[in-house]
């Protein structure tokens, strides 16, 4: 079966299953429900790993399907490229997607009825979801993917505010909206620019023309391409969540738990770490924008952990925990290291999606209850769902032998020793590493350690989860554990297997790495790197240490306030009610009442004035036409009618009046002449 042809149906069952459920999903009995929803993903995932093992016999590691035209005059068609990149991302997509839809059968099973959103909609939008991601990875062009782009934007709305009853959850997909509408702008004007630039959106073009030496590094200033680039980028931190629009993802939360761990782990947040990475051949000769990139994916990782160190709801720390990763992939792709951008993108997906459907198990056992400070020695209540939570916080935490550390500390070495990277912001890396360790520990302390401070109802309903939902978490657990060793750092020696992850990316970042080659090439030598290494992991183990201090020796009265800094930690550094002033009552609200009033009174009131100065001249143009052009006319009337009377009186066209006259003036003749004489 050759599955390299039969690419385009990857994104296309799920979106079969999703008109399923959408249209016919009603009247459907949960059981048929949970077999065709997660069925058309797992068909999915069949077909990409078919696809990705013919991938890897192809000596140029590329195909391409075009089923034909679409948008011409742009050079996109309704194509779809599996190279290494996309490769990667499908097989992301559909195996942690299709884990997600198992273990919402028994997540989700409460659903019911039009109140609750119905079971039945909720697997259709999940569908829609991955239809939309896998369209967008898939894409053989900037066009195509932004039909993507735009859709799981759409499905974050629909998924987000899934629990429509409660206004927090309605406010918050429109959040997701709008602010996902802002980037997209920026997107839209950056596709623009690039195609006035190459010609074409498509990417195998594009990549040409760009590396065609036609486009000279801008290494002095901002050009036309550093424009292009920035606005991609723009897009980028709508999507992936980054500074100064990463405001709408810790928001998502409102939505199940099971579209939090789609959101955060598989999909629309890694939209714009993939594009960025797409694009590389772009920002490789824009290296201002890069580093662009790499401040403000390093800014947002420190930021969103600094939040995430003092959050009390579960899934909000594992929210601002997302924000400050997906900072790290971008730090990665700034630094010019877009393959170690993917792969941390690769590992995170899997420790994410077990910690955030950990976190559900844990909510499941808990009879909804969300709060950290309720919680506490569910251990051994809920073993399994401790068990794998204790290897995915270890994972992020950067533990070596775990996934997470491969990734994390080849991102660490790379902005120390890329051309491009700074030993600043690898200092920023390394103490959010710090607190990542920290505040991932603090959370398995409060929930799973010490004594239980939930109520006796719910302590005595405490229960570990279904099979159904603690199967995909063991999976998720061993992909978390081992995941990571296709990456191993070449400091220990180089090996096929154990760097098959950048050897496998290399055809799609070649364009990068010829342009990074001219910036010079830095060679530390491998004690620096072992020690950095041996340095990022006793940051680790002491973030461990100082929360297992905290939040297990200290008793509650004698743990520290944190001072003046805890209410703005606390509070997410204001920046939701700074962005309250300035946009929402400022600019939207405050704007919109200066905006009115000019309305009214500017262009309405000349609107007005025209209506009145018309009218004016109206009445005078009456008043001149009926006074003087009418009166001149009726005048002539008149004087005519006037002089017509003489005539009138004379000619009556009756013969005896013409008689009589003629008799008349007989006489008259006469009696001048008698008179006369």
């Amino acid at each position: 079966m050759n599955f390299l042809e039969l690419i385009w149906l990857i994104p296309f069952v799920p979106l079969i299953g999703a008109g399923i459920m959408l249209l016919f999903g009603r009247g459907m009995p949960k059981q048929l429900v949970s077999l065709i929803s997660p069925g058309a993903v797992g068909i999915s995932f069949v077909l990409s790993l078919g696809a990705f093992v013919q991938l890897m016999g192809l000596e140029e590691r590329r195909h391409e399907v075009v089923l034909g035209p679409w948008i011409e005059f742009l050079k996109a068609d309704w194509g779809f490229l599996l190279d290494p990149l996309s490769g990667v991302m499908i097989m992301v997509v559909t195996g942690i997607s299709f884990l997600i839809h198992i273990y919402s059968i028994g997540y989700m099973g409460h659903e019911h009825g039009p109140r609750h959103g119905g079971f039945y909609r909720f697997f259709g939008y999940l569908n829609l979801f991955v239809f939309f991601m896998l369209m967008l990875v898939l894409a053989n062009n900037y066009v195509l993917l932004f039909v993507g782009w735009e859709g799981v934007g759409l499905c974050s709305y629909l998924l987000i505010g899934f629990y429509f009853h409660k206004k927090s959850a309605g406010d918050a997909g429109k959040k997701a909206f709008i602010v996902n509408r802002i980037g997209d702008a920026g997107f839209i004007l950056g596709m623009f620019l690039l195609f006035k630039l190459t010609g074409s959106l498509n990417f195998g073009e594009v990549s040409a023309a760009l590396t065609s030496g036609n486009f000279p590094v801008e290494a002095a200033g901002w050009g036309i391409l550093s424009t292009t680039a920035l606005l991609l980028f723009v897009g980028a931190t709508g999507k992936s969540a980054q500074i100064p629009l990463y405001v709408w993802l810790p928001d998502a939360m409102e939505g199940p738990t099971p579209v939090s761990a789609l959101i955060h782990a598989a999909t629309m947040v890694t939209a714009g770490v993939y594009m960025v990475a797409r694009s590389n051949a772009l920002f490789a000769l824009t290296p201002d924008a890069s580093t662009v990139v790499a401040v403000v994916g390093a800014a947002t990782a420190i930021f969103a952990a600094s939040i995430g160190l003092v959050q009390n709801d579960i899934k909000r720390v594992l929210a601002y925990s997302t924000v400050s990763q997906l900072g790290y992939m971008f730090l990665a792709a700034g630094v010019g290291a877009y393959w170690v951008a993917i792969f941390h993108l690769f590992t995170h997906a899997f420790f994410k999606a077990l910690l955030f459907l950990g976190s559900g198990s844990v909510i499941h056992a808990m009879s909804g209850e969300q709060d950290m400070r309720r919680m506490g020695g569910l251990k051994d209540k809920i073993p399994i769902t401790f068990r794998v939570m204790f290897i995915g916080s270890l994972a992020i935490a950067g533990i070596p032998g775990l996934a997470g550390f491969f990734s994390k500390d080849e991102i660490l070495w790379q902005t120390w020793s890329s051309p491009l990277g700074s030993h600043l912001l690898y200092v920023v890396g390394l103490a959010t590493a710090a607190m990542t360790a920290f505040y991932m520990w603090r959370l398995m302390f409060m929930t799973f350690y010490g004594e239980g401070r939930m109520d006796e109802k719910t302590k005595h309903h405490i229960h570990e989860s279904p099979a159904v939902m603690t199967v995909p978490l063991m999976i998720l657990a061993a992909g978390s554990a081992v995941g990571g060793w296709i990456g191993v750092p070449k400091v220990f020696g180089e090996n096929g297997f154990f760097q098959a992850f950048e050897h496998w990316l290399e055809p799609v970042f070649e364009p990068a790495a010829k342009v990074m080659a001219t910036h010079g090439e830095h060679h530390p030598s491998h004690a620096v790197e072992l020690g950095l290494m041996a340095l990022s992991v006793c940051i680790a183990i002491g973030g461990i240490l100082l929360a297992r201090h905290i939040y297990l020796a200290l008793k509650e009265d004698q743990r520290p306030t944190g001072g003046a800094l805890y209410p703005v930690l606390l509070n997410k550094w204001y920046v939701d009610e700074l962005y309250d002033i300035l946009f929402i009552n400022g600019l939207s609200k405050g704007g919109g009442t200066v905006l009115a009033a000019f309305d009214r009174s500017t262009i309405d009131g000349a609107v007005n004035g025209t209506a009145w100065t018309t009218r004016m001249v109206s009445k005078i143009s009456m008043w001149y036409d009926t006074w003087i052009v009418d009166g001149l006319v009726n005048l002539s009337a008149f004087f005519v009618r006037a002089a017509s009377y003489p005539m009138r009186f004379l000619h009556t066209g009756w013969v005896q009046s013409y008689a009589l006259i003629f008799v008349a003036g007989v006489l008259a003749i006469f009696g001048f002449y008698w008179w006369g004489r």
